[in-house]
């Protein structure tokens, strides 16, 4: 039973009559051959019209690669710079998509540059490419889907489609999205079941196998024989180890016993050796406690004897001192001697001293010459301050203008740098040459006659940025670096010179009376917004604003606000051919041959030119003020030189005066000195003589000198009485000792006797100890041996009950043993065969044959399930197929009768060979012709485009895509079948669900048929536009400016 028709899923159109995914707005920038576009399509059919070269197929690219395409399924480029301007770094295409809701606007810009790099961002916001193909993928976007996105190098490309990649890209871009899926997976399901299908069959390698084991069971009867012989010879050698064990576990227990009774020695005579240790050790203690008896009286003699000779020093000193004291009285005896010849030389010296000051003559100091000197010091130093003060007021002064000169310079250089931008700015905008060209001008001045201007671009002042950009871009830009005279004389002149510096030369005649447009806005006009004039918003020399205003019609372009820009299209009632707002610039103008009014608008680009400002009657002001400032500066330096000259003079007369006076004034105060030194000398004789006199008798000072001698003699005799006490103490504590002492030696000797006792036993005891280790080492050795044989033992192997006992009834010696394992050896190699490997080889196969047997279970339930598995994909898969591709062929077959031929769409199946699965499209264009397969061989160009749009048309009802895109498809078609092809693209668009189309075509047919479901977009001259299409303009023409 035939399934209900599949139509794509409904979505309902909101109020703008988008539908999600659909392209609301398309902007590029630098692009192929753009240098700005902007384009606002409808929401059905979008007839992008535009003769060859216009630029259709760069809307095509920019929709493609703004979308996450790669350059090569356009077909022209391999890399993404190929796709930036001629001329330019960097491009960028923004693509902007209705949303689920019409308020939301999914924005995908992509920036582009010739080194083949690219930026993206979504809503504003750089993101990966793998989030802008998730975002695209969201909406069914297929830009690698020829049909869905077939550019005008593709289109025979489309025609070149196999029936199998047909009904791929059919799948994708219509009905079920599972359909691709299940399709690949039976592809992928019908491999692996041909794969396994193929495979050997396994049941008669399993019958092969069994019939060799068959025919080898006598001989692998005859080796099974032998491996039991050679196994109980194998059974016979595993117990020869454990004979060897028994015998080391024997050895090892008798050198046990021995290690016990070398132990038991040993211990005896260590128990022999603690009894006679124990009186050597009494005796030991108490010889220290007599040791430590003699130490104390021994520390008695040593300290008795150290104050002893602590006593003995001290009298020794004593005695020093009374013979000092002897020694002072003699040597006062002398001093005294001394002192009475002393006093006579220091009266003598003291009457010399007085009669010298008597005989010195009376000085008379000059006080009137010295204070007039310093009067005429005092009155030059004055008139230096004055100079000086003078001076300070003329370097304040200097310093002030010096500060203004370099502000005025400062502000020079600013406006000189100004100049300097624009000059740069033209020279970076092609003009390579432009500063040789000013430089030139400026070293050549003197020989004009009048007045030269230029580049204009350094003479212009505007202050508003906004108003520069209209001004920069509404004047050509050869204006901008020209130079402009006064003169015819100069005129030429300037062009002879300037001819190689690519620079244009303008003469303005001043005799010309031009009278200038008054600048009249009404009340209406302000109403719209408009406010100015373009020749209003700068200031620049007469000539130069003359020359502007002719060569480029400022008087007639107007400058308006934001709100303009809502009543543009009202500004062209007013006169206004230009027009320039925030946003746009808009122009009209007036077809020679029909008289129709076109209008064009551009955005308004920022300005890269103008972009600062100089005022030349304030550059002037400043030269001026700077030339006025130098003079001062200089005047007012050489008045400062002169002021600093006269000070210096005043200077050196001070210097002179101040030195005769300070002659003077040294000259009193060497004679006063000189007095003053006499007095002094006699003051200090006598002192000299007063202290003379006042010292010590002799008679005192020996009385005190015989007093402390006694007292010396009296310490000496008290130490004697000391030294007498500490001999005594010393006799008793010697005697003490030798008792002690005595006592110790006596102990010493019998501690010797009781040693050689000790060492005698000690050796008994180490003899006894020896042995034990010798024996201990000897049971350690047969215990590794032991333990060795135990290893190996149990590396051949373990002893279970049942191995024991067959042990029992094997031979009980190892020579028996041996001789056991050497007749069955004999016996087992006497039976002889050809293949050695035959037992192996045996059981290879039986084991093989259980393999197979579990395999072929396993495959046979794969299988099943595989079969199962197809069964299931089939039945999901190809009814929805045949239902899908019979809703194509009822339209596809429609829209053919309707063009007087005939065609079908069916599928070609070819079983469980999925992989063969194709869409065949017949058509015949003759009557008396065939259904035929559509291809190069068999049709046309036309014809194969007639088939490729109708084939097209039929997937548009069951389509869930946001958006198709066709160019140039009606290329080829006859007038007959480009009409019919142009009704059903019209008929098709005007449908509910029916998905946004572009249709890009160089021409149109004259009296086509649309519908409002139409947008048309013109790239290229308005008037080669048929009248029938204006009634059905929606959006601005968007011209493509050639440079």
């Amino acid at each position: 039973m035939d399934e209900p028709r599949a139509k794509r899923p409904k979505v309902s159109r909101g109020a703008d009559d988008y539908l999600p995914g659909n392209i609301v707005e398309i902007e590029i920038r630098n692009f192929m051959t753009f240098n700005h576009l902007v384009c606002k399509p409808g929401s059905r059919l979008n007839l992008v019209i535009g003769p060859n070269g216009s630029g259709k197929s760069s809307l095509v690219c920019a929709i493609a690669l703004g979308l996450g395409g790669e350059p090569q399924l356009l077909g022209r480029a391999a890399t993404i710079g190929a796709f930036v301007k001629r001329g330019e770094e960097s491009g960028y295409t923004k693509i902007t998509l209705r949303g689920n809701t019409p308020e939301e606007k999914i924005i995908v810009t992509r920036k582009i540059d010739a080194r083949n790099r690219s930026e993206w961002l979504h809503n504003g916001e750089a993101v990966s490419k793998k989030e802008i193909t998730e975002l695209i993928q969201k909406f069914n976007i297929q830009v690698n889907n020829l049909t869905q996105f077939l550019p005008q190098d593709r289109v025979c490309e489309f025609a070149k489609l196999s029936p199998v990649r047909l009904l791929e890209e059919t799948e994708k871009a219509v009905g079920d999205p599972q359909l691709p899926v299940l399709h690949r997976s039976l592809v992928v399901r019908s491999a692996e079941l041909q794969r396994s299908q193929q495979a050997t069959p396994l049941n008669s390698i399993k019958f092969q196998l069994k019939a060799l084991n068959a025919e080898q069971e006598k001989d692998v009867e005859r080796v099974r024989q032998r491996d039991e012989l050679l196994a109980k010879a194998e059974s016979m050698k595993k117990k020869l180890p454990w004979l060897k064990y028994d015998m080391k576990k024997a050895e090892f227990l008798e050198a046990k016993d021995q290690e016990k009774d070398a132990k038991k020695k040993l211990d005896e005579a260590a128990k022999l050796l603690n009894n006679i240790r124990e009186p050597s050790k009494k005796l030991q203690q108490e010889k220290k406690e007599q040791d430590a008896k003699c130490k104390k009286f021994r520390d008695f003699l040593e300290n008795v004897d150290t104050s002893c000779k602590q006593m003995l020093e001290k009298e020794k000193q004593l005695g020093v001192k009374v013979k000092g004291k002897y020694k002072d009285m003699d040597e006062l005896e002398r001093q005294e001697h001394s002192r009475l010849e002393r006093i006579a030389k220091a009266e003598k010296e003291l009457a010399d001293a007085e009669l010298e000051l008597q005989n010195l003559p009376p000085f008379e100091p000059p006080r009137e010459k010295i204070e007039k000197l310093g009067a005429e010091i005092l009155e030059l130093e004055a008139s230096a301050r004055e100079k000086r003060y003078q001076k300070k007021e003329k370097e304040k002064l200097l310093d002030q203008n010096k500060v203004f000169a370099r502000q005025t310079a400062e502000r020079l250089k600013e406006m000189e740098n100004i100049k300097n931008k624009r000059l740069q700015a033209l020279r970076n905008s092609g003009a390579d040459k432009i500063f040789d060209a000013y430089q030139w001008v400026q070293a050549h001045r003197h020989e004009f006659k009048k007045e030269v201007y230029g580049p204009v671009l350094i003479e212009v002042n505007i202050s508003n940025q906004l108003h520069a950009a209209y001004l920069e871009s509404h004047v050509p830009y050869y204006i901008w670096k020209a130079f402009i005279t006064q003169d015819s004389a100069d005129r030429d002149f300037l062009f002879k010179n300037l001819r190689s510096f690519d620079v244009a030369v303008i003469n303005h005649v001043a005799d010309e009376i031009r009278s200038p447009e008054p600048m009249r806005i009404s009340q209406e006009m302000s109403s719209m917004g408009l406010y100015s004039r373009l020749d209003q918003v700068f200031d620049a020399p007469y000539a130069v604003k003359e020359v502007l205003i002719g060569q480029a019609g400022l008087e007639h372009s107007y400058i308006g606000s934001k709100k303009s820009d809502e009543n543009a299209d009202k500004a062209h009632n007013f006169g206004i051919m230009d027009l320039w707002t925030p946003e746009n610039h808009y122009r009209w103008s007036k077809s020679r041959y029909g008289g129709h009014v076109s209008a064009s608008v551009e955005a308004v680009s920022d300005s890269r030119l103008l972009l600062s400002n100089t005022d030349g009657e304030e550059l002037n002001t400043l030269r001026g003020k700077k030339r006025e400032l130098d003079e001062t500066i200089n005047g007012l330096e050489a008045s400062c030189k002169s002021i600093q000259s006269e000070i210096k003079d005043l200077e050196d007369s001070a210097a002179q005066l101040q030195k005769l006076r300070e002659n003077l004034v040294n000259e009193t105060q060497h004679e006063k000195r000189k007095h003053r030194e006499l007095q002094n000398r006699v003051d200090q004789k006598k002192l000299k003589l007063q202290s003379m006199g006042k010292e010590e008798d002799l008679a005192v000072a020996l009385s005190k000198l015989v007093e402390d001698a006694e007292n010396f003699n009296i310490q000496r005799f008290k130490c004697a009485l000391e030294i007498k006490s500490l001999l005594i103490q010393a006799t008793a504590y010697r005697r003490n000792y030798a008792e002690k002492f005595m006592a110790s030696n006596e102990l010493e000797m019998k501690i010797k006797e009781m040693e050689a006792s000790i060492k005698q036993q000690e050796k008994v005891a180490l003899q006894a100890s020896l042995h034990f280790e010798q024996c201990k080492k000897e049971m350690e050795d047969h215990r590794q041996q032991l333990a060795a044989a135990k290893r190996a033992a149990e590396s051949v192997t373990v002893i279970t009950p049942a191995l024991e006992q067959e042990f029992l009834q094997m031979p009980s010696t190892i020579e028996d043993l041996n001789a056991a394992i050497q007749d069955i050896t004999s016996q087992a190699n006497s039976i002889l065969f050809l293949n050695h490997n035959i037992l192996e080889e045996y059981e290879r196969r039986q084991r093989k044959i259980e393999e197979l047997s579990v395999k072929l279970e396993s495959d046979e339930k794969d299988l099943t399930a595989r079969l199962e598995e197809l069964s299931s994909l089939k039945g999901k898969w190809l009814p929805t197929l045949r239902n899908l591709v019979a809703q194509i062929n009822e339209t596809f077959s429609r829209n053919f009768q309707e063009m007087a031929v005939a065609g079908e769409v069916s599928l070609d199946e070819h079983g469980n060979d999925f992989d063969s699965y194709g869409i065949l499209i017949k058509v015949k264009f003759r009557q008396g012709g065939e259904l035929q397969v559509l291809s190069a061989h068999h049709q046309s160009g036309g014809e194969r485009s007639v088939s490729t749009i109708l084939y097209l048309v039929s997937l548009q009802d069951l389509t869930n895509c946001p958006f198709r895109v066709v160019d140039e498809i009606n290329q080829g078609m006859d007038p007959i079948n480009e009409r019919k092809m142009f009704q059903q693209l019209v008929r098709a668009a005007s449908q509910p669900n029916t998905p946004q189309c572009f249709l890009l075509t160089p021409k149109l047919l004259s009296d086509l048929e649309y519908g409002e479901a139409c947008t048309i977009l013109t790239y290229g001259n308005l008037e080669e536009v048929g009248d029938l299409l204006w009634d059905y303009w929606e959006k601005a023409i968007v011209e493509n400016p050639v440079t």
